[in-house]
């Protein structure tokens, strides 16, 4: 379909408004992309069986306790807003019926069970699209459909592992960045694969399945890495040692404790700036850094020079210099100041949320924006079931259906 290029009135809620999502996944790779996609305003109904996600219950991560009041997970938030909860148990006759109705209605589905899981509960690409030949299949799994990690289970840090990020900070010591970092690259990765699907359904009519992984997720962060090692065969992952790095790519500490970091490419056209924004215009007439490359062989007689001027200033005053002067230079900010940044506010990169739980919080707005749509978190994770009654009703049952449902265990 073509666009409208005369609409002057910006779409009243997001630009997938309209579509319908179905999700029956675990934990956050997979979730996380439907969560993403209702960001973008389509309507997702999350399957729970049994206890629920398992998410709902983990709460602590890496020995850090991530309980928030009521008992649950700060996690399950993160990887179920804006999702509707219908609890629903599809291995029984009648759950299996509902489950059909539901998946004919539906635009999108998405899981994150293995492989084998889903082929027995009948969730796989194959049974679906049997039920709903338009629908976009969505799988999220750890290592790939294919090749003899196929069937296995994975857990964020199996993807850092494999992926060769756990070395790019330390080449002897590998270390995990905490948390869920590489869960989230799955799912926008998975959002970005069904977003792909959905315009090929509309331009040329084709109906797909989609996958993606942790493993294949983790590679595409690694793209830069990866490829150079390819062509250069030069491993350009490195520990971080400040006196080996020019100070116009390095960090300081500054008067009241807080860092800054600069990148200046290329150097040479920042050096005399850099010496005289800092008072030490003697380093241009020094031969032990008259040039690039004797700069590099001295490197750590000059880092020490700046670490002694960088540690009379604060950060601030710093950075105002700095940028005032056409440097480029950013605060190094610890995950609270993030939140309170006026540069992250002003752009909706953080945004506040009345939260039905815990108030007024703050998180993460959509990262991009958009001219005649809005992109946001708009409502709260589910609670277990919470809005059964509701979509079983928008699927023509009555509340008698309803009622026996609850009475056989099919719904709760």
């Amino acid at each position: 379909m073509r666009p409208n290029t005369s609409q002057s009135e910006p779409l009243a809620h997001g630009p997938l408004s309209g579509i319908r999502v179905v999700e029956y996944g675990v934990f956050h790779a997979g979730p996380g992309a439907s969560a993403i996609l209702g960001d973008l305003g389509a309507e997702v109904i999350k399957i729970e069986t049994g206890s629920g996600d398992p998410e709902r219950f983990w709460n602590v991560v890496g020995g850090v306790d991530i309980t928030v009041p009521g008992g649950e997970s700060i996690m399950f938030e993160i990887s179920n807003r804006n999702k509707k909860g219908l609890h629903l148990d599809i291995r029984k006759e009648k759950g299996r019926e509902v489950f059909e109705r539901l998946i004919a209605t539906a635009d999108v589905f998405l899981t994150n069970l293995r492989l084998g899981t889903t082929a027995a509960l009948g969730i796989d690409y194959e049974t679906v699209r049997r039920i709903n030949p338009s629908i976009i299949h969505a799988g999220v799994s750890g290592y790939g459909e294919n090749g003899p990690a196929a069937g296995l289970g994975a857990f964020d840090p199996m993807g850092q592992a494999r992926s060769g990020m756990m070395y790019l900070y330390d080449d002897q010591n590998p270390a995990l960045i905490h948390m869920a970092v590489f869960d989230q690259a799955a799912a926008i990765t998975a959002s970005h694969a069904i977003l792909a699907a959905l315009l090929a359904r509309e331009r040329h009519g084709i109906a797909q399945s989609v996958h993606t992984s942790l493993y294949s997720a983790g590679l595409w962060l690694m793209y830069c890495n990866l490829y150079a090692k390819s062509v250069l065969n030069r491993d350009t992952a490195f520990a971080w040692k400040r006196h080996e790095n020019s100070p116009l790519r390095n960090s300081f500490q500054c008067a009241d404790g807080r860092w800054i970091i600069g990148v200046h490419h290329p150097e040479e056209k920042y050096w005399a700036r850099f010496c005289e924004i800092t008072g030490m215009q003697e380093l241009l007439s020094d031969p032990r850094f008259a040039d690039a490359q004797s700069r590099r062989k001295n490197v750590r007689e000059l880092v020490d020079i700046f670490d002694r001027i960088l540690a009379t200033r604060t950060r601030d005053e710093w950075i105002a210099a700095f940028q005032e002067n056409g440097l480029m230079f950013t605060p190094v900010q610890r995950i609270g100041e993030v939140l309170d940044d006026p540069q992250a506010l002003e752009n909706s990169y953080v945004v506040e949320f009345d939260h039905p739980a815990h108030g007024r919080v703050r998180l993460p707005g959509y990262p991009a924006r958009f001219s005649a749509a809005q992109a946001c978190m708009r409502a709260a994770a589910p609670a277990p079931g919470e809005h059964s009654r509701e979509i079983l009703l928008s699927l023509g049952y009555c509340d008698d259906d309803v009622a026996a449902f609850r009475a056989q265990d099919v719904v709760r």
